[in-house]
């Protein structure tokens, strides 16, 4: 079902604060990668507050969709995103990069309530939420499993064979998500390692693919209800079958989200800057990104016909 006028709005909400909660959180641990969690933000805000079967009172809950943070240098927005959801207090991000801190620069799943997966080294996020797929798939279970890539981490071998393994055994209950920025550590994405025409790389792995702009919600929407119909389906039909041995009998093409976005965003002296890949922000610099971020919503807010 699109996105309505009320749903758009409250995400945005949601997404601003978030972006709030990432340049505060880069003033006050002293430095972080803000630049690559603002360009995810839109898309862990509507995972997180619409669509993600979730109970932030029972983590672990067996039946609840997973989700992988393959760039895991993007805690600084996963962290605020799981307290803002309700798995603990806020105040506890107020921690972040300090010592005796559950929140570093990479989520520790064995101290933070809500994360499914440790991540870190990239490339290595994929292979695990390819093997959470796989392993509902064979237990009949209905979660689905979404992960969150960088693009630049894209340049990992071991991505291609997580992708090739979640085609081979028509995965449709992984939904697969490229943060695709254009920038890493090293610079643009193309001039370190060419990754274009990506798309079709995917396609050519036996994905079905849908190239959106990351920052629109509608779009950003509409391919995700797509992945979900296509998981929904097939998973209608193992459901409750343990073991489901004959797993390659069932399911289609597994899809991705190809998520055209812009590192920084929202902050206009980060925006498709690489020196924002990691950083720290001053009291004034810390005032003119907040300052930028509610200038933004204030478009996005008028444009909708609401109060900011």
């Amino acid at each position: 079902m699109p996105l309505t006028r009320e749903d758009r709005v409250k995400l945005y909400r949601q997404a601003k604060q978030l972006r709030h909660d990432i340049v505060n959180i880069t003033n006050f641990s002293g430095g972080a990668h803000a630049g690559g969690g603002l360009s995810a933000i839109d898309v862990l805000t509507l995972l997180y507050f619409h669509y993600m079967k979730l109970n932030p009172a029972e983590p672990k809950w067996a039946d609840r969709d997973r989700f992988v943070l393959s760039k895991g240098h993007s805690a600084i927005a996963y962290v605020p995103t799981l307290a803002r959801r309700g798995f603990f207090d806020f105040e506890l991000v107020r921690t972040f990069n300090k010592f005796g801190s559950p929140f570093g620069m990479h989520p520790d799943s064995n101290r933070i309530p809500g994360c499914d997966a440790s991540t870190g080294s990239l490339g290595h996020g994929l292979p695990m939420a390819v093997g959470m797929a796989l392993a509902g798939r064979l237990q009949g279970k209905t979660f689905k499993t979404f992960c969150l890539l960088g693009d630049g981490e894209c340049n990992e071998g071991v991505i291609w064979e997580a992708l090739m393994a979640a085609s081979h055994y028509r995965l449709t209950n992984l939904i697969t998500i490229v943060d695709r920025n254009h920038l890493m550590i090293d610079g643009q994405t193309e001039d370190v390692m060419g990754l274009d025409p990506l798309d079709k790389k995917f396609e050519a792995f036996g994905f079905e693919v849908h190239v959106v702009d990351g920052h629109d919600l509608d779009q950003l929407a509409a391919a995700i209800e797509r992945a979900m119909a296509v998981a929904d389906a097939d998973l209608a039909k193992t459901a409750g079958q343990r073991p489901h041995a004959e797993i390659r009998a069932v399911g289609g093409k597994p899809v991705a989200i190809i998520a055209d976005t812009v590192k920084g965003k929202g902050v206009d002296f980060m925006e498709n800057k690489v020196e924002w890949h990691y950083g720290a922000v001053d009291s004034k610099l810390l005032a003119d990104a907040l300052a930028s971020i509610d200038r933004m919503y204030d478009a996005i807010f008028a444009r909708e016909g609401v109060q900011p």
